[in-house]
């Protein structure tokens, strides 16, 4: 048997009636169930005799506080503590405006009875008195007031402390920390004092044996003797040269370049100029500038240093160099030597 599609569409139509239906009468079983739970907490909230428990609860807490005041101010006394936690239990099945007061009322009374408790507390620490433990501290170092000494300051005149003051009380203080033991030296206590100087010994130079004592002395000397001979002798020859030069033609400056140069030997030069050098440092003879600021050279007696007259002395460090030389000689054209050398083979 064929069904039509109407016959279809109409029982669809009542299936989901009939869904719709029976979701309805579910919403309004819970609704119904909900609405009882509702009721019953209200029921408990508005029963006369529990609301009368609560408050007649508070009121006990609040006389408790009131009566037993004196008790709850000792610091050693927990029993405000105790209050406040069954006052916080009653809170929580608060639900009318007379119990929140009643509990509003005893946490006045609380906090009041708190904060004496507090400045009491505060007061006994503020009753330390210093000057009286610093009396007793003393007394107790075995401070003696009847006599002073003259080399004690520490007390402004009014006794004096015993040497061992503070190991009194470092000992009296010392089972109040927890420390290492102490440490003792093997060698004694450790004193802060500088050592005492010491005295420095002089060394004692070795004695050279017998041969080098009776020979090196004598070397020595011969030498120094032999090496001071030549070279007073020398600053004489060239002194002599110079004095020379000068009585031939007075007039006619003599270059200082072309007196000391060799220009045969540079070698022979710088041991003109160093012994050139002793004549002006001893005074026997002048270097000045000519009209063309070149240097000059001249004997000191000759310039009128025999009769006593005052000059003031300069020195100077002259430096010559390989280049140096061979450039004088080019610039003031100087082909032969003023001071011959003694050894005319010394040539370079």
């Amino acid at each position: 048997m064929r069904r039509s599609k109407g016959d279809d569409d109409d029982g669809n139509n009542s299936h989901h009636k009939a869904a719709t239906v029976r979701k309805r009468d579910q919403r309004r079983d819970r609704d119904h169930d909900n609405s009882g739970m509702d009721s019953g907490n209200l029921q408990d909230d508005d029963d006369p005799a529990n609301r009368r428990e609560i408050r007649s609860k508070y009121r006990d807490l609040i006389n408790s506080v009131q009566q037993n005041r004196e008790d709850m101010l000792n610091p050693s006394n927990n029993m405000l503590t105790e209050v406040l936690e069954e006052a916080n239990k009653l809170f929580k099945d608060v639900r009318q405006a007379r119990e929140a007061a009643l509990d509003a009322q005893l946490l006045v009374v609380a906090t009041d009875l708190g904060k004496e408790k507090a400045s009491q507390l505060c007061a006994d620490g503020a009753a330390f008195d210093p000057t009286a433990f610093a009396e007793r501290l003393l007394n107790f170092m075995g401070l003696n007031r009847l006599e002073n000494r003259e080399d004690d300051q520490q007390n402004g005149g009014e006794g004096y402390l015993p040497d061992d003051a503070w190991d009194r009380v470092a000992r009296r203080a010392e089972c109040c920390f927890r420390t290492a033991p102490t440490f003792h030296y093997m060698l004694g206590s450790f004193h802060a004092e500088p050592p005492p100087p010491k005295q420095r010994t002089e060394r004692q130079t070795r004695a050279p044996n017998k041969e080098a004592k009776r020979i090196m002395p004598t070397q020595l000397k011969k030498m120094e003797e032999s090496h001071q001979e030549a070279t007073e002798k020398e600053v004489e020859r060239i002194l002599g040269c110079l004095k020379s030069y000068y009585q031939d033609d007075p007039s006619t400056p003599i270059s200082y370049y072309e007196f000391v140069i060799d220009p045969n030997s540079f070698s022979r030069t710088v041991e003109n100029m160093f012994h050139t050098s002793f004549l002006i440092r001893d005074g026997l003879a002048r270097v000045y500038l000519d009209d063309d600021k070149l240097p000059c050279i001249a004997p000191a007696e000759e310039d009128g240093m025999e009769d006593g007259a005052s000059t003031s002395r300069k020195q100077c460090v002259t430096s010559i160099s390989l280049k140096t030389w061979k450039e004088l000689i080019k610039a003031f054209d100087i082909t032969y030597t003023m001071i011959h050398p003694l050894n005319t083979s010394q040539t370079e």
